[in-house]
């Protein structure tokens, strides 16, 4: 399953994102989007679960908790339009 996490602080890495997920089980990926131009990060990411069932259980768990200061925003993420 693949997750969004949404405001992020900015200074969050992808080891940052694959901590704070690791106790709901395995992570195939986790990925900071950053970008282009400055490589600084846009505040969002990505984490893939291996299986729905954790991943319901990470959204569940994770969904408005605080990371640094800052409320996440955590669901189900969308295919691309």
């Amino acid at each position: 399953m693949n997750i969004y996490v949404g405001n992020l602080p900015y200074d969050t890495g992808e080891a940052d994102l694959q901590t704070a997920f690791a106790p709901y089980g395995s992570i195939t990926r986790a990925r900071i989007v950053t970008d282009r131009e400055s490589g600084r990060s846009r505040g969002f990411g990505f984490v893939e679960m291996a299986s729905d069932d954790e991943g319901r259980a990470a959204i569940e768990a994770m969904n408005g908790t605080k990371m640094g200061g800052r409320t996440l925003v955590v669901n189900e993420a969308r295919p691309r339009a």
